[in-house]
This record gives structure tokens, C-alpha cells and sequence, in this order.
């Protein structure tokens, strides 16, 4: 197989990364350049320094290019749902606002109130304060000048594409998480931009992943690398590297502080159970459904953890922690993951305390304890998942495709294997950018598709398998 090398701009909500990935016998990947991310605050809101982020983004677009002379092209992954508004002439209109500003919870409230059903009918994801439909309703409705100034809206993803490319261009899987993208088709849904009063000739039609945008003009030093556009949503990113089964049965389970558990269809998953289980039909980069749902993740264990002097630091403590975890006995009564009092107590051991007095249970007495806890109750949780995926959409998963912090531990990955009653395939994979990567391979003509790109990955992957028990 032919060598190419491309960079992929990997940018999430704490850190962003450069990683040049070279395609040969298999991929091999250089992580050149790494660096922080927050939103600030000012005044009663929040929002992202996007100068600050295009000049690291620059910066290891040149250490790329200083150590890969041959670099082929480069493409741009964010995460979901913030945008730009500009003019004509491609400059800001309106300040960068982050998801977690609080001024969508009107919003929020309202559209729970009244239209969600109508909402969720066109568009088929849920309702949720980081949506870019409340974000742009509440630019509109708080600053109605903006519609005189702003021509375009453009995804993050699509935004540093222009800046890379000079072309103005929305994606669809980016697209796709606005909760704007009508769930039939690959357009913007014209019911919810009505229902949000956003302008509807502020986007274009969203163009699928693998397109090239020409040559890069906006860094002289990248003379000759191409822009490609790739899956723009880093989840779609991640779904794309999963070594999946070509004829189904897999079900997906990208581990972290949240767990986000779903599956690959042909169809959308729709109605009011889907719509109350916040069933989000999000879409690949090439228009096919990835529904999934979000499940509180590692998130207890890391806030139990701020309750405890004595906290694991190292790789070898916490395999500490697991191993005497183990060797307690199975927790009679378990946490329910989706319980609201978990959402950010000022103390996560004193709720889940409370939530187990509740039902009858005894709390923990150690840190052990409390690990032991929450890796079976999440593995609950992850299999609730699934059951509640199957019986909605219609699919027999047959295993488990486990990626991110939580497949590293065995734990949880038996505890969702006992539960959901089949084999967890755990992986360590650096499942966004390769993502990233692949989409700019099979725009190079180097790899024929998904599939294909697939199947040479499962090759040269390491996994874990663990198959249920009792």
C-alpha cells in the first residue's frame, strides 16, 4: 500500500491536538502538537477565544508540516454544536458563545413547555440546553440586529475549513447535532428553523464528508496540502475508526465521564418512547443514522473520588483500586446512572448515600466500595442502553464495542458484559482522529471506503474480550 501522510485537527471542549497519521501497512499516528481549551467567562456569559485556538491550530499545522515534508492534506473534527455568524466577507458578526453559557435555559423550559413533540418529529433530537437551534433563537431574540448582519452560520468544524480553505461549506454530521437538520433528508429542516425563528439563508446545504476543498491558502508554510472535509462532529469521527462487524449486530460505547451508547442504521429511531429515552439521531459524515443515547458515565466515580483524601494518581494506583474493588462482593442494590441527583451535587458520596437509603440499600464504607458500586451500576445502565436501543430500532446486538477511558477498565467492562448478557471488545484506539484520518484517505483515493478502511483496522488492533459470566 502506498504511504500517505495527513494531519488531523482534533479540537475538544478541554484540550486540542494535531496528530499526522501515515497510511501503510498500517496506521501510524504522531501526536505533533497538544494543547488546552476553556471557555471564559465575562460577564453573565461564556465564550471560546477562537483567535487563541486557530494559533495553536497553526502552530502544530507547521510542526506538521516541518516533520511530514510530504503531508498530503489535513481536516478538522470539533465537538457539536457551536458556531460562527459572519458576513459576506467571512468576518465575525457576533461573539463566539460557548454551549455550557447558561442563556439557553429559557429556552430550554419553553421548548420542553410546548413543541417538543414537533420538534423532535423533524428533526429527531432531543431537547437540550447546548442545542445550536436555542443557542441561535436566543442570538435572534436578544440581539435581533444580527439577522442585518450576519449572512452565514457556520459549525466550528466548518468555520476553521474556511480558514483553511477560503470556502464557506456546512457539513452533515456537524450539522446534525444543531437539532436544525431535517432527520429525513440531508437539508436543513425548514419546520424547526421556522419554529426557532432562525434565518433559513444563513446555511447551505450540508455537503457529505470526504470532499476536498482545494489546496490550504490561508498558512503559506502548507503550499500544496489539501483541505478536506471530514466527519466535522468528533463523536461521527469515532464511529467511523470502530473496527464494526460489515454485517451489523454492534452496538458502540465510547466510555469517558459520559457514556455515549449507540448503533449504526438505515433508519432513524423516532416516536415519543424514543423522544423520552432522548434518543439523538445524530449522522455519519456520509448521511447514514448513528442513534444513540447518553448514559452518566465515570463521572460518579470521579466526583465520589473529591470526597476521598487518599485518590488515585498513577496508572498503578488506580489498577489498585480496581483489583481490590474485585475482590469485593456484588452490590445487592445498585444506582440508577440517570437519576437527576446525580447531575452535580455539591456532594457525589453523600447522593448516591441518599439514593441507596432510599431504596433500602447500605452505602459503602471505602473507596473500593463506592468503585465497585457505580462499575455495576453503570454496567446496568449500559445494557438498559442497548435493550432500549434493540427494542426501538429493531436490532439483535450480538457484542459490544467498548472505546475510551472506560475500556481500559476491566471492571466495568465485565459488569457490562454480565448485564447486557454478551461479549464487551474492549479497544485502545485513537478512535477520533483516526476517524478524521480515514475520511482524508478515501478522499485521496488511498482507501477505497469505511468498510474497506475498517477491515484493514481490525487487523492490526489489540483487543480485550470479555464474555459474560453467570
Amino acid at each position: 500500500m502506498p504511504s500517505v501522510t495527513c494531519a488531523a485537527i482534533d479540537l475538544g471542549a478541554t484540550s486540542g491536538r494535531v496528530i499526522v497519521g501515515t497510511w501503510g501497512k498500517k496506521p501510524v499516528l504522531t501526536e505533533v502538537h497538544r494543547f488546552p481549551n476553556a471557555f471564559q467567562s465575562m460577564g453573565a456569559n461564556d465564550y471560546w477565544n477562537l483567535p487563541g485556538l486557530w494559533n495553536e491550530v497553526c502552530m502544530g499545522l507547521r510542526k506538521a508540516k516541518q516533520q511530514f515534508p510530504k503531508l498530503a492534506s489535513v481536516g478538522v473534527d470539533f465537538w457539536g454544536c457551536d458556531h460562527v455568524l459572519l458576513n459576506d466577507a467571512g468576518r465575525l458578526v457576533f461573539p463566539v458563545h460557548a454551549y455550557r453559557d447558561a442563556r439557553t435555559q429559557a429556552g430550554l423550559k419553553a421548548l420542553n413547555d410546548h413543541g417538543l413533540d414537533h420538534v423532535y418529529a423533524a428533526t429527531g433530537i432531543p431537547n437540550a440546553f447546548y442545542n445550536s437551534s436555542l443557542q441561535l433563537a436566543e442570538t435572534v431574540r436578544s440581539c435581533p440586529a444580527v439577522e442585518d448582519l450576519a449572512t452565514r452560520c457556520l459549525f466550528l468544524p466548518d468555520y476553521f475549513n474556511f480558514l483553511l480553505s477560503g470556502k464557506m461549506e456546512n457539513e452533515l454530521s456537524i450539522a446534525s447535532t444543531t437539532q436544525l437538520l431535517d432527520v429525513h433528508g440531508s437539508d436543513w429542516s425548514r419546520t424547526a428553523l421556522d419554529f426557532f425563528h432562525i434565518p433559513p439563508q444563513w446555511f447551505s446545504k450540508p455537503v457529505l464528508s470526504n470532499k476536498s476543498l482545494g489546496t490550504v491558502k490561508g498558512l503559506p508554510e502548507l503550499k500544496g496540502v489539501k483541505s478536506i472535509v471530514v466527519p466535522g462532529h468528533d463523536t461521527a469521527c469515532a464511529y467511523d475508526a470502530m473496527p464494526a462487524d460489515p454485517a451489523g449486530g454492534d452496538l458502540y460505547i465510547s466510555s469517558g465521564t459520559w457514556s455515549l451508547v449507540g448503533c449504526e442504521s438505515a433508519t432513524p429511531i423516532l416516536g415519543p418512547e424514543a423522544l423520552k429515552a432522548r434518543v439523538a439521531n445524530e449522522r455519519t459524515g456520509q448521511g447514514g443514522y448513528r442513534p444513540l443515547t447518553n448514559v452518566v458515565g465515570l463521572w460518579l466515580l470521579e466526583q465520589t473520588l473529591l470526597n476521598f483524601s487518599a485518590r488515585p494518581q498513577s496508572a498503578k494506583e488506580w489498577a489498585a483500586l480496581i483489583t481490590a474493588a474485585e475482590k469485593l462482593p456484588a452490590p445487592k442494590v445498585l444506582l440508577h446512572p440517570s437519576d437527576p441527583a446525580f447531575g452535580n451535587p455539591p456532594s457525589m458520596r453523600a447522593a448516591i448515600d441518599a439514593h441507596l437509603k432510599k431504596k433500602k440499600g447500605k452505602p459503602p464504607t471505602n473507596v473500593a466500595g463506592y468503585a465497585r458500586l457505580i462499575f455495576e451500576s453503570l454496567g446496568q445502565g449500559h445494557a438498559g442502553a442497548m435493550r432500549m436501543l434493540s427494542r426501538l430500532g429493531g436490532q439483535t446486538f450480538k457484542r459490544i464495542l467498548m472505546v475510551g477511558g472506560g475500556a481500559k477498565n476491566r471492571l466495568l467492562c465485565q459488569a457490562t458484559a454480565n448485564a447486557a448478557g454478551v461479549p464487551v471488545y474492549a479497544f485502545a484506539l485513537e478512535g477520533t482522529a483516526l476517524g478524521n484520518l480515514a475520511s482524508q484517505w478515501i478522499a485521496l483515493g488511498v482507501v477505497k471506503d469505511r468498510a474497506a478502511f475498517r477491515a484493514h483496522l481490525a487487523k492490526n488492533l489489540q483487543q480485550t474480550i470479555y464474555h459474560p459470566r453467570g
